[in-house]
């Protein structure tokens, strides 16, 4: 069982389709306003033809909020090359007054990256370019006067980094394989997986690679946030899956996961952006998962 102690937060997950900007509108206004949500994550699949952009519609939700903070999740690096993606990162954190945090991924479609104009990279290759990418991108933000790195797939050659974050800007990798799950430990602030891919199952595991990478660099596995893109549907009948049933279901399925395998911020994404599920996850099980975690935990709500 392992519990890092963090304050337990919560998302959203509203998908970029084109064709619904307002309904997106919507959701992040609900959101950042009487929802009092924590995070609003968008998927970034340039390749898609429905889909918006997703750093341009970030920064538009970003403009129309007040409170809420936006990342991608996760952002697709090979079709977005780390210094200039560092750039407009660090643009929307100013432009937002620090409400901006960066999800990244090695790109999860490579048929798809290739078809775009991206690198075809073998998974190992993949894997070491994300590596690669989170020192670019620290560089980028570093505020030196100039900065110069020498990598297998990325190189610096004294450009003037910036502008700066105005907040500590959080670096989260999208990632599963051990060896990058180790990355997470050694370099990054935090973990996204979603949960059809890292099923509650293979978690404890996986967190002990993280733990482990963590341990090698000398850092405290409580600093890195373990974040958790759930899917499903809730519903008034009884449980027919792992993320689908009544709110009871719900609130003690995300409380486990809390206190007993570590994760801290639930991203939930509702089949076709459902306004009522949304409302359901803010009235039905976010208050109640955050009472449950205080009560384990001893603390005061």
């Amino acid at each position: 069982m392992t519990d890092y102690g963090r304050p337990v937060q919560f998302g959203i997950f509203p998908t970029p389709n084109a064709e619904r900007v307002a309904d997106i509108m919507a959701l992040a206004r609900f959101a950042d306003g009487a929802a009092g949500l924590d995070f609003l994550g968008i998927q970034d699949h340039p390749y898609q033809r429905r889909f918006l952009d997703t750093f341009a519609l970030m920064g538009v939700i970003l403009g129309r909020t007040e409170r809420i903070r936006v990342f991608p999740d996760v952002a697709n690096l090979p079709l977005r090359p780390p210094a200039v993606l560092a750039k407009t990162a660090a643009s929307l954190d100013v432009l937002s007054g620090g409400r901006f945090e960066l999800g990244l991924g090695a790109g999860g479609f490579p048929d798809a990256v290739t078809a775009m104009g991206g690198p075809g990279r073998t998974p190992g290759e993949a894997a070491g370019a994300l590596e690669e990418a989170v020192d670019v991108i620290r560089l980028m933000w570093s505020g030196a006067r100039a900065a110069r790195y020498d990598g297998v797939h990325y190189r610096l050659a004294g450009v003037h980094p910036g502008p700066v974050p105005v907040h500590p800007m959080g670096i989260w990798l999208g990632v599963l394989g051990p060896r990058l799950l180790r990355v997470v430990g050694r370099k990054a602030d935090g973990w996204c997986p979603s949960a059809p891919r890292a099923t509650p199952d293979l978690l404890p595991a996986m967190q002990a690679r993280i733990d482990e990478g963590a341990a090698e660099a000398g850092r405290d596995p409580r600093d890195i946030r373990r974040l958790y893109n759930v899917f499903g549907s809730i519903t008034d009948g009884p449980r027919t899956g792992p993320f689908d049933g009544p709110p009871a279901m719900w609130v003690e399925e995300l409380t486990s996961l809390a206190v007993e395998h570590g994760m801290d911020t639930f991203v939930f994404g509702a089949q076709d952006d459902d306004p009522d599920q949304h409302r359901r996850w803010v009235d039905e099980v976010v208050p109640a998962v955050r009472e449950a975690v205080a009560r384990h935990r001893r603390l005061p709500v």
